[in-house]
């Protein structure tokens, strides 16, 4: 029996209304308009093998349009990937099943990559491409030669981020990314005309972008236009002129099944439209069959590549970098001992700078950038020659002023695998990049974020500039590091933690102003811990100052004020909340035991908001930071404005001890 392609694309609208039927919420409208697409790209052009969910040469899809999760799900089900099982599929959307809401990579292999923020799917597509390529120019067309395939919909080119992320596509001339539109012109609301009017195909064009158009309920103009946009040496938009909720015979092509259950009059309205006589989550075997061939034929292509890399000279090295290895016994060590023999002081984004040099130089798998910053942040060293479209080799990337779509580019690259990808800017501009900061903690992107210029030290600029919120802010992100160094030992420390952290997202808050070297041992990687005691009390211990960054200096000077009239203080240098709090009882008990403020004084000290800082001072403690906005002027004088000086805060801390 010859199944149809209209009958493969079928089940997938079936799938997909049966499932946010069952679940009472959800998008139907968006995988029931491009299940003819869908079917057509994954019959004929997506390279993959359900059986190796990770073969590192298959084609990478991406749903940008991340609310129609059912397709994705119903794609993989059919093509016989081991999940999700129908089962998983009939709870979709509830708790325990691996089918959220929106697509998740950490839940099911063949999840690329976790959307449903509209827009950074598009973006993080861009960095696979541009992994892609790189290591295509370094391992040659034999271990790594695939394409990046994205469905979006009309949310993700609407948003911001879109106007960064192809620029940057177009730019480099990302030939092997291809852009499937859903071009519905349904948005919520209703029709598109209700909010837009501008002319998306002229867009791409201008960006440097190949366009091609097709019917996307037609499968041979699909296919054409699919074929055109593989041959064609440019990013492609591929304008898939398309019904949403196809299919469905009174709400197909209205707004009302964008985002709401078709219910059950329009369920077995749709049945009867479609033909299809199965129940809920029941598919005909030769149905399933033909979509398990169209799955199997990956095989083959996937063992001619294994037999590839089984005899390539490169393989070990391959290897190691898709599967996001260091090399055996990496470490910053030598670089560290260096600082030891030779202090500086110097700021923490040169000390950045430093430790990159000797990372970047140990590491071929980096690739950094800068959304147009790099002499600000550091972020380029000798080893790392740009990134162009005429040079995929370098290893460094020129953003432009990009600082979202830098930071999904690098969650692309980093999922992509064989890349480790760090990029930079000042940290006040972190509120431009947060969306995608935070999906890189959210799917475990080894991302490194490079944020210069952290607080009021950065002087002239201003309040504009001066970070007050930020650094606390990121904090509160799930599985996010973040790191402030102290000087140039810490700073090296912390990026050593920063690239030995492959399963999730590091930023490092570094200062513009210089700062004393203020550690001089290193036998251990003391900021792994988070906190610890970089100065002991020399007598009765009556104070805690903890203090991070550049005010590890002044929480020096205060402890040397108070020794000096008999007022024992321990110095705890707090480098990284997230793994301080990771650490045992014991440690953390033994770093800030707990006694009564009047036994015991604890006292934070941070060039930014004090909110937060109870949880360690508690409530009764002291807290000195920036609870304003700040000012244009030298960084020293807005130190003595603020009352963040060594006299200042001494003279507060004898007050509360009655002195």
């Amino acid at each position: 029996m010859t199944i149809s392609q209209l009958e493969l694309a079928n089940a997938i609208r079936v799938l997909s209304m049966d499932a946010v039927e069952a679940a009472n919420s959800g998008h139907p409208g968006m995988p029931m308009g491009m299940a003819d697409v869908a079917t057509v790209l994954w019959s004929n052009y997506l390279k993959f093998d359900p059986t190796d969910p990770n073969w590192a040469d298959r084609d990478r899809f991406v749903l940008s349009a991340g609310h129609g999760s059912m397709l994705i799900y119903s794609l993989l089900h059919l093509t016989g990937y081991a999940q999700p099982t129908i089962g998983d599929i009939a709870n979709f959307r509830k708790l325990g099943s691996p089918c959220a809401g929106h697509p998740e990579n950490f839940e099911l292999p063949g999840i690329e990559c976790t959307t449903g923020p509209l827009g950074q799917g598009l973006a993080m597509a861009v960095g696979m491409a541009t992994a892609e390529r790189h290591l295509n120019t370094v391992f040659g067309d034999d271990l790594v030669d695939h394409r990046t395939w994205v469905i979006a919909g009309d949310g993700c080119l609407m948003e911001g981020i879109n106007h960064e992320a192809i620029g940057l596509a177009g730019h480099l001339k990302l030939g092997r990314l291809n852009v499937l539109w859903d071009d519905n012109r349904i948005t919520i609301d209703g029709s598109t005309d209700l909010s837009t009017s501008e002319d998306v195909a002229a867009r791409y064009a201008a960006t440097g972008w190949h366009v091609v158009a097709c019917d996307g309920h037609d499968f041979a103009d699909i296919d054409r236009a699919l074929a055109e946009a593989a041959a064609d040496p440019r990013p492609s938009l591929v304008c898939c002129r398309t019904v949403i909720g196809k299919g469905a015979p009174n709400k197909g092509g209205s707004h009302k099944v964008h985002g709401s259950p078709l219910g059950a009059d329009e369920i077995l309205a749709t049945r009867a439209a479609l033909l299809w006589e199965h129940e809920a989550f029941h598919l005909p075997e030769a149905l399933t069959d033909a979509w398990k061939a169209v799955g199997a034929k990956g095989g083959s292509v996937r063992a001619e590549w294994q037999d590839r890399l089984a005899s390539h000279s490169d393989r070990p090295e391959f290897e190691r970098r898709m599967a996001n290895k260091l090399p055996d016994g990496w470490s910053l060590k030598a670089h560290v001992d260096a600082l030891l023999a030779e202090p500086k002081k110097i700021a923490t984004r040169v000390a950045s700078s430093l430790a990159l040099e000797a990372i970047n130089a140990s590491l071929p798998e980096t690739i950094g950038g800068s959304a147009d910053l790099t002499p600000s942040n550091n972020t380029q060293t000798k080893a790392l020659a740009p990134l162009t479209a005429d040079d995929y080799a370098g290893r460094y990337i020129h953003y432009g002023i990009r600082e979202f779509g830098m930071s999904a580019a690098m969650n692309g690259m980093a999922l992509h695998g064989g890349v480790l990808a760090y990029g930079g800017t000042f940290l006040v501009f972190a509120d431009y990049a947060r969306p995608a900061i935070r999906l890189s903690a959210l799917q475990n992107a080894g991302v490194v974020y490079v944020m210069t210029h952290d607080s009021i030290g950065l002087g002239e600029d201003g309040p504009t500039h001066q970070p007050i919120e930020h650094v606390m802010s990121l904090r509160l992100i799930p599985g996010l590091d973040v790191y402030r160094p102290a000087d140039a030992v810490e700073t090296a420390e912390c990026w050593e933690l920063a690239v030995q952290r492959r399963d999730g997202p590091s930023l490092l808050a570094l200062s513009r102003q210089n700062l004393p070297q203020v550690r001089t041992d290193a036998t251990e990687n003391r900021s792994a811990k988070g906190a610890y005691r970089l100065k002991a009390a020399e007598g009765d211990r009556r104070v805690i100052l903890l203090a991070t960054g550049s005010e590890v200096e002044i929480a020096l000077g205060v402890a040397a004020k108070l020794e000096g009239q008999g007022i024992g203080a321990d110095v705890v240098s707090m480098p990284c909340w997230s793994r301080f709090d990771a650490q045992d009882a014991a440690y953390r008990e033994d770093v800030l035991p707990y006694a009564r403020p009047d036994e015991l004084l604890r006292v934070s000290i941070e060039a930014g908001t004090t909110i937060g800082w109870e949880r360690y001072t508690m409530v009764d403690g002291l807290r000195f930071g920036i609870d304003r906005f700040g000012a244009s002027a030298p960084a020293d004088k807005l130190y003595e404005y603020f009352g963040l000086t060594t006299d200042a805060v001494t003279a507060k801390v004898l007050a509360r001890l009655g002195h």
